[in-house]
């Protein structure tokens, strides 16, 4: 009993001192990623890592999480500082979506991303020739609760399917390509930078083809939930790829609640324009981040971002006279 007593004493204790920071003083934050086989992790402890270097009063540490769904819930919780997400989730979070509580009003963009391009991989035995023609067909949608999962579930909607239509299965990124190649599933959507391992994996001897959609699919996604833009699979992106493949493609951003510390975000989006070569270096999907896409975030902006932002659009037209 007295054992017990003592707990109680010293954990509550203990969490606050993890809380506050080590012995030089410095405040630890977390920056919610994914897993270890995607691009979130590596890139968000490459981020994290320049965000200690440049400031003394933080330590950032790159978590690995579920992804996008998880990483919003957490920081809407205050149990995470920032975190990487797509821009369906980010979106659904805001307005109150099937996979949140209730609408994440709290929540505000910080900076942007790369964007995840929608990848519709068919086994090349079938005669597939649309998304329509998955009907009855064994489909991954990609892992519970993930910015892919939410991305198939819109696409098939906009093609007359719902889950109920098809054989839905939740796979990874890599179990997808395993499966596809195995012959366990006909087909595959994947919401993913490009290029994409895994979609390389299934191209690369595997039988495996990808599908495009058409352009009055693509506009009928991005009426009905406006983060969707046109995009193209290029010719040559993958084996077997030998035309333009058109596809949509959705950002991916950096999210925090709207009470993070203002020299935080300044930070950050100077990080992810000063630093960019460096991070590139980690992953190369980082030079496809455009700070000019900060124009169309899914959601407001933080308030220290739109400052910034304002400062840095003018100091490039001044720049450019």
């Amino acid at each position: 009993m007295q054992f017990a007593k003592l707990l109680l004493t010293i954990v509550p204790g203990l969490l606050l001192a993890c809380q506050a920071g080590d012995r030089t003083g410095r405040r630890f934050l977390s920056v919610g990623t994914a897993g270890t086989g995607g691009i979130y992790y590596p890139l968000g402890g490459a981020i994290a890592s320049r965000l200690s270097a440049a400031d003394s009063n933080r330590r950032y540490t790159a978590e690995v999480t579920g992804g996008s769904v998880e990483n919003l819930n957490r920081i809407a919780r205050g149990e995470m500082d920032l975190g990487f997400s797509i821009g369906t989730s980010i979106y659904e979070a805001y307005n109150g979506g099937d996979d949140f509580p209730a609408a994440q009003t709290r929540l505000r963009i910080v900076a942007p991303l790369y964007p995840n391009v929608t990848h519709v991989l068919i086994a090349g035995r079938t005669r597939l020739r649309s998304l329509e023609d998955l009907r009855g067909r064994r489909v991954s949608v990609g892992a519970p609760g993930s910015g892919t999962e939410q991305v198939a579930r819109q696409l098939l909607e906009v093609h007359n399917l719902a889950y109920a239509d098809v054989e839905a299965r939740y796979l990874s990124f890599r179990e997808s390509s395993d499966a596809l190649r195995d012959g366990a599933i006909d087909a595959a959507i994947l919401s993913v930078g490009y290029p994409a391992s895994a979609v390389l994996e299934a191209t690369t001897g595997g039988n495996v083809r990808l599908l495009g959609m058409d352009t009055v699919r693509i506009r009928a996604l991005a009426e009905l939930y406006p983060y969707y833009q046109a995009a193209t699979i290029p010719a040559g992106a993958y084996p077997g790829v030998d035309r333009d493949l058109r596809t949509v493609s959705v950002m991916n951003w950096v999210v925090s609640r709207v009470d993070l510390p203002d020299d935080v975000v300044v930070l950050a989006l100077e990080i992810l324009r000063d630093q960019r070569q460096a991070l590139a270096r980690v992953h190369a999907i980082a030079e496809q981040i455009d700070l000019a896409t900060l124009d169309r975030a899914p959601i407001p902006l933080h308030p220290a971002a739109v400052r910034w932002w304002d400062e840095e659009k003018r100091r490039r037209t001044e720049a450019n006279q």
